[in-house]
């Protein structure tokens, strides 16, 4: 006993999450070149009517790859954790069972590798690129232009450096920047929410496995995402949209798509049918948190363990936390064909069986799915059309040279007040929502088994649309500032860049009239005159 106890204190005890804040600190220095330094770099060498086109493929490749991962991870969760080492074939638990862990190293292994691959290409990019459209520049030869570009490079290296509180103040004193950040910040604490707790929460809502849900995810989510980002930057490069035009269209799109939300709300299902914990023993629903409530006369003189979590399936219709609960009193078969017999508990006109796991949901919780999936494949698409625009209100919003500090700063914010804390305080609002906790080999209190659906859906789906609606009173107020304000290189006026068009094209004329000859003998001439 002492050594088990030894193992249970190592084992609370351990260091692997070190690994995990490293891998982290690793994984956020290499993508910050990406992301967000590549997004100004893309700003500061494209058109800038190309430019919302350019970042729309760049999140679109962000995209692609959870797309990718996700199905990878619905493949790898129907594998077993520990395959290769125990013999599937006397398991007793499934997929769809709460206790089930999958492979999740498998994927580890494979994005590593494919991440070295996609690293190569990078090691071949030129250190610097001319600015798009100057190029065919007569008067620019291509030495000149990368002596320019490196130039300047070397004085905003330095600018960096040396402004840098200077920056920091300009930022801070940007009304619409500062709105814009504060705005990020409750929308990401929203979205990071509920994309994170999706997989439980459809889980527990719809009784499906959770490489299932997966699937759908990655399905249903991602792909009209990528579409609508590619479509939103076609659409800021056809018709060259404005900066005050792009406020009006995100922040359109987006409260269009927060209302459709709300719909989400009818998609319900009942609890799953658990005696005990959300109905009696006798099939009626009971209330929930009823403590001591899983035992009854059935099954007192069984001595069963109300701790433990291995749910049976009574023919009945009901589930129960365990066959001895059950009062079964025995059972044919072996691994998940397991049949347990004789059950004192389950009150039915046959033979009163059960089999392994929670009862299945009706085939109207299958719909309501379908329904969820389909109304979130339409918000995700009407959202991602929104975000481009809105993007562009970002970049524009700041001075040239302010540009890569405002976009890690605006990064920062995001990760800093809405990546780290959200999971935090939204997964310790749903642990209240437990109905029945498992338990570790040391006695400890392990993973939730079962929650109730309705206090959970109320966290899961309320949170986020209070987060996002208080995120809407200052974009109003950024909408109303951009539409007074003259921004950083916004022009707001075709005519005007094609005034400067004409007047550059008139440069590149008048100096080819001087470098001619005979102008330049005419000119002599009239000299010595």
């Amino acid at each position: 006993m002492l050594l088990q106890d030894q193992e249970c204190v190592k084992e609370i005890k351990s260091l692997m999450w070190i690994y995990v804040v490293v891998g982290n600190i690793i994984r956020g220095i290499g993508e910050t070149p990406i992301m967000p330094l590549g997004i100004s770099y893309i700003e500061d060498f494209a058109k800038s009517e190309n430019s919302p086109l350019y970042i729309g493929i760049l999140e679109t490749g962000m995209i692609i790859g959870p797309l990718i991962g996700l199905l990878l991870g619905s493949f790898c969760a129907n594998i077993y954790v520990d395959t290769g080492s125990v013999n599937t074939g006397d398991l007793t638990i499934t997929p769809t069972d709460t206790r089930w862990v999958g492979a999740w190293w498998v994927g580890f292994l494979i994005c590593a590798g494919v991440n070295i691959l996609t690293s190569i290409p990078f090691f071949f990019l030129p250190k610097t690129l001319p600015k798009e459209g100057l190029e065919d520049n007569v008067d620019m030869t291509k030495s000149d232009t990368e002596g320019k570009h490196q130039e300047k490079a070397k004085e905003e290296k330095r600018g960096l450096t040396k402004d840098f509180l200077p920056f920091m103040k300009s930022l801070s004193c940007n009304p619409v920047y500062m709105l814009f950040i504060l705005v990020s910040v409750l929308q990401f604490n929203a979205f990071i929410n509920s994309f994170t707790f999706m997989p439980k929460y459809l889980e527990q809502q719809y009784g499906k496995s959770t490489a299932e849900i997966v699937f759908l995810i990655g399905l249903y989510n991602l792909p009209p995402i990528c579409v609508g980002y590619i479509i939103g930057g076609l659409i800021m490069k056809k018709f060259k949209i404005t900066v005050k035009k792009a406020a009006y269209i995100a922040f359109c799109l987006s409260l269009i798509e927060y209302l459709l939300s709300f719909f989400n709300f009818m998609w319900t299902c009942d609890n799953f049918p658990v005696a005990g914990l959300t109905t009696s023993y006798e099939g009626i629903q009971q209330p929930l948190y009823v403590e001591n409530n899983v035992l009854d006369d059935c099954n007192t003189r069984c001595n069963c363990l109300t701790k433990t979590w291995d749910p049976v399936c009574g023919d009945d219709g009901l589930a129960y936390i365990s066959a001895c609960l059950a009062g079964c009193e025995k059972s044919i078969g072996t691994g998940i064909n397991m049949v347990f017999q004789n059950c004192s508990c389950i009150r039915s006109s046959g033979n009163s069986s059960a089999v392994l796991g929670l009862c299945k949901k009706g085939p109207d919780c299958t719909v309501n799915l379908q329904y969820y999936l389909i109304m979130s494949l339409i918000g995700c698409f009407i959202y991602s059309l929104s975000a481009i625009p809105g993007y562009m209100v970002l970049l524009r919003c700041i001075k040239s040279e302010e540009k890569s500090l405002g976009i890690g700063l605006h990064a920062f914010c995001t990760r800093i007040f809405a990546g780290i804390p959200a999971p935090i305080y939204f997964g310790a609002l749903i642990d209240r929502t437990c109905l029945h906790w498992g338990t570790l080999k040391c006695g400890e209190p392990g993973a939730c088994r079962i929650y109730d659906i309705h206090n959970f859906r109320r966290i899961y789906l309320g949170l986020p649309a209070a987060l996002r609606g208080s995120s809407y009173l200052p974009a109003v107020f950024v909408v109303l500032l951009v539409r007074k304000r003259q921004l950083p290189g916004e022009t707001d006026c075709p005519e005007i860049e094609l005034a400067e068009s004409n007047l550059t094209e008139k440069k590149i004329k008048c100096i080819d009239v001087h470098r001619s000859p005979e102008i330049e003998k005419d000119g002599t001439l009239k000299t010595k005159l």
